[in-house]
């Protein structure tokens, strides 16, 4: 097989994949031209919302909390222009402040952001504005003209190494932690209508809808006083002082007497209480989170050990310690870390993927190769997943499984390193030419 017809092989996203000409607008009743009907935005929200959750270390393990949010998200998605969608709402364990939606309908709000929300009302604020986002088709509009992020999962790339080809090295990319790879990122237009939308839909359950004006003053504060903190949401959500503006003029001319009604303080409180006397750990990982960004691996290993005194059994400060030393070039040390993590949330899969790259740091493939397959149970759908199967069975020895793996990978992704090095084992191989 020669390399043009290799390549003509490998499946892409053609643009009939995805065309559905004109559709209604379902909140102005207009006609727009978007590239995805109901059942694809669905479609794609199922496959790719799981690996982004996964990035921000899975769903929180307070039920509690998950549930009261969940609570709070559904009556809002009751009262929208889309209610039969399939919404889902849950809290991530990410420290970073944010809320996402994909198009699906699958909406999360990371520990981070729910921290710095003092009410009810502004989490229904938080939570309307997903909704609009949803509810406004913005995914959709915004990949018809062209500008959203790639959908790859992000993980650990493995590149090809110039004195051994054979196996490569591992490429550690610590400052990719939060990064949101698969989050679309909206314009200002968009912000506006979802806020717009937020505001409806909150005041149709019940809220008071001053909550979204308190949560453009409590975004407006961070960006002052936090401003990388914030950064991931500002490249997703725009924000402006003209967003606050609009907020209190609309609250202020359309919804007066909404305004009046009481804030839901106290059941905000009691519903996020496990969270709050956690907020020193996160507060201490939040800063490792910036330094591993800076690749100040020395100084992060210290904010972790302050978060995990304590914390000692959270989660994502386990995982952040395990990939902390491994970015120090110390595989066997993030061991233990790894392993209470996945005692501690075995549902969850990054820590299994993060132990089968210690592993291959440590040569040892076939543990490498078993961490990987336990994290394609859990979390199917990873092409990194897919490449590293094969460079551990590489590393086995056992060529034409790897071979296998390889090519699989190749018919998920042609572009980067990754691909290059499968290539060119395929090649090596004359299994292509």
């Amino acid at each position: 097989m020669h390399r043009r017809d290799f390549l003509w092989l490998l499946p892409g996203l053609g643009a009939g994949a995805w065309l559905s000409g004109c559709a209604t607008d379902p909140v102005t009743g207009k006609k727009s031209f978007v590239m995805m009907g109901k059942e694809q935005e669905v479609a794609l929200d199922r496959e790719h919302s799981p690996h982004q959750f996964s990035e921000d270390f899975g769903p929180t393990q307070d039920d509690g909390l998950n549930g009261y949010v969940a609570s709070v998200g559904k009556q809002l998605a009751g009262r929208s222009h889309r209610p039969d969608m399939p919404y889902s709402f849950r809290a991530v364990n990410a420290n970073y402040v944010n809320a996402y939606a994909f198009p699906g309908g699958s909406i999360a709000a990371t520990r981070g952001i729910l921290l710095e929300l003092e009410d009810e009302d502004t989490l229904a604020a938080l939570l309307g504005h997903e909704v609009g986002h949803v509810n406004a088709r913005h995914f959709a509009e915004r990949q018809a003209q062209g500008t959203l992020v790639q959908l790859a999962t992000v993980g650990v790339a493995v590149v090809a190494a110039e004195k051994n080809p054979a196996y490569g090295e591992l490429a550690q990319l610590v400052g990719n932690l939060g990064g949101g790879a698969l989050l679309a990122h909206y314009s200002r237009d968009n912000e506006r209508e979802a806020d717009a939308l937020g505001m409806e839909y909150m005041t149709r359950s019940g809220h008071n809808p001053a909550g979204m004006v308190n949560l453009m003053e409590m975004l407006n504060r961070q960006s002052r006083s936090k401003p990388g903190a914030l950064e991931l949401m500002f490249s997703t959500h725009p924000m402006s002082a003209e967003r606050l503006e609009t907020s209190r003029q609309r609250l202020a001319k359309e919804y007066a007497e909404a305004a009046r009604r009481p804030r839901q303080r106290e059941r905000y409180l009691d519903n996020t209480s496990r969270l709050r006397a956690m907020k020193g750990a996160i507060v201490e990982e939040q800063k490792a989170e910036a330094l591993l960004g800076k690749k100040d691996y020395p100084a992060a290993e210290q904010h972790l050990r302050s978060a995990l005194a304590q914390a000692p059994d959270d989660y994502p400060g386990l995982v952040l310690m395990g990939k902390t030393q491994m970015a120090m070039k110390r595989p066997q040390e993030a061991q233990p870390y790894l392993a209470k993590a996945r005692a501690i949330y075995p549902g969850e899969a990054q820590a299994h993927h993060l132990t089968g790259i210690s592993q291959l740091q440590m040569k040892r493939p076939e543990a490498a190769l078993e961490s990987f397959r336990t994290y394609d149970r859990l979390l199917p759908g990873n092409p990194n997943t897919t490449f590293l199967k094969a460079y551990a069975l590489d590393g086995m020895q056992n060529r034409q499984a790897a071979a296998q793996e390889y090519y699989r990978y190749l018919q998920m992704t042609r572009q980067g390193k990754q691909a290059q090095f499968a290539y060119s084992r395929l090649q090596g191989w004359g299994m292509v030419k």
